[in-house]
């Protein structure tokens, strides 16, 4: 979605399952891997589950897609109740929290190939049940490639600062440990203060879309090669 959208129910019904779907498997995939790394915090309080009820945050998993649709900033994202993991109970923390970061994009790309496999299908399918389905692939493919994409932004509490954190020799990874704290208000300013700011200037500038959209290009191109579509 990079541009203008036009709300209306049938629309906002070959979002939902995508949505829903992408935000808390991620969430649960994080869980998982911590689960099976030594941490079962997540899984004792129900969070390694497929059920969605479990990970929605209603800020996170209606709000901001919401806002971000009404605004037309150029892309829809969101987030789940992240999942709790006690990073000292991991049996190697350093290495296994890089593992654990890294599970929730890598089960956004699983889906985004899954989805994109699917497409096969849809040719079996009436008409009107084939768009429907078709509209629902095409959003899976493209709000989970941009999910894993947004995380691995370097930046903590994202996955990718942890990611980064991990991999970091200490003199740079201790700055950027401290830097969470303030991580949640540098993106709050990237996705809307910069391009509101940069609008109102004649110049609208978005730095998360001029970061995370080249990537997410050559994913989808590569998601589109290796399933067989071109």
């Amino acid at each position: 979605m990079f541009g203008s959208v036009d709300i209306d129910f049938y629309t906002i019904t070959t979002w939902v399952i995508p949505v829903l779907l992408a935000i808390t498997l991620h969430e649960a995939a994080h869980g998982y891997v911590a689960w099976r790394l030594g941490d079962d915090t997540a899984y004792r309080m129900g969070r390694v589950t497929l059920n969605p009820l479990p990970h929605i945050d209603p800020i996170g998993t209606f709000l901001l897609p919401a806002l971000l649709v009404v605004t037309n900033v150029g892309f829809v994202f969101g987030y789940a109740r992240p999942v709790p993991v006690a990073f000292h109970r991991l049996r190697n923390p350093r290495i296994s929290m890089v593992w654990v970061a890294l599970a929730g994009p890598g089960s956004n790309i699983l889906m985004a190939l899954i989805a994109a496999l699917l497409f096969h299908a849809v040719a079996m399918l009436p008409p009107d049940a084939g768009r429907w389905v078709a509209l629902n692939l095409k959003h899976a493919i493209f709000i989970n490639i941009l999910l894993a994409v947004f995380n691995m932004i370097p930046l903590p509490p994202l996955d990718g600062g942890r990611v980064a954190v991990g991999l970091l020799p200490n003199f740079l990874a201790i700055p950027l440990v401290r830097l969470e704290r303030f991580g949640f208000f540098i993106l709050i300013g990237a996705l809307f203060l910069v391009p509101m700011v940069t609008g109102h200037l004649g110049m609208r500038f978005s730095p998360v879309s001029a970061i995370i959209f080249p990537v997410y290009n050559f994913l989808y191109d590569l998601v589109i090669l290796v399933t067989g579509h071109v």
